[in-house]
C-alpha cells in the first residue's frame, strides 16, 4: 500500500503540514482534482463505492470502496452530486471529523444534498457544514477548470485568505 492509501486509510499519522484531499465518486472532475491536488502537495484518496464505476482513474492512482478515514487535515469534494448514494455518503463523512467538506454544482439550482441528508434524519447544523456552490467563482466550465476552481478556493480557504466560496 502507498503513503497514500495508509494515511488515508488510518494506517500512518499524517504529517500536520499535509493535506489530504478526498474525491468522491469516479467522475471527470475527480481525475483532475487527484492529479492536481497531488501536484499541490496533498496526499490524495478516490473514494468510489461501487467499484463497476471505477473505469477512468489516472495512472498511480486507486479508487477505494470504503470512505477512509477523515481527520482535520481531510477536505472532501462530492463531485457528482446526482448519485443516489449522495446522502448517504455525507452523512458518512459528517459522523467524522474533516476539515471541509464540498458538494460540486451549479449555485443557481438547489443543492440535493439538503433533501437526501434531511431525509436521512441529519442535523440541520450537520448540513450546514457542507459547502455547495465549491471553488473560486471564475466561470469554470471544464473538468480542468472546475478542479482548478475547487483547489484555489481549498486553498485560499485554508490560508485563511479572501479568496472565498461567495458567488
Amino acid at each position: 500500500m502507498s503513503e497514500t492509501c495508509d494515511v488515508a486509510h488510518g494506517k500512518a499519522a499524517a504529517d500536520p503540514d499535509v493535506r489530504t484531499l478526498v474525491a468522491v465518486f469516479a467522475s471527470p472532475v475527480s481525475r483532475y482534482l487527484l492529479k492536481f491536488a497531488r501536484d499541490l502537495g496533498y496526499h490524495v484518496a478516490l473514494f468510489e463505492p461501487d467499484a463497476a464505476r471505477v473505469t477512468d482513474v489516472p495512472d498511480g492512482f486507486e479508487a477505494a470502496t470504503t470512505l477512509p478515514a477523515l481527520d482535520g487535515t481531510a477536505d472532501v469534494v462530492v463531485t457528482d452530486h446526482h448519485r443516489p448514494e449522495l446522502g448517504e455518503v455525507l452523512k458518512a463523512a459528517l459522523g467524522q471529523e474533516p476539515r471541509w467538506i464540498g458538494v460540486l454544482g451549479n449555485p443557481r439550482h438547489p443543492g440535493p444534498h439538503v433533501s437526501a441528508l434531511q431525509g436521512l434524519g441529519v442535523a440541520e447544523a450537520d448540513i450546514a457544514r457542507v459547502h455547495r456552490p465549491v471553488g473560486l467563482n471564475i466561470g469554470s466550465r471544464t473538468p480542468p477548470e472546475i478542479a482548478v476552481a475547487t483547489l484555489a478556493g481549498l486553498l485560499a480557504d485554508r490560508n485563511d485568505r479572501p479568496g472565498g466560496f461567495d458567488f
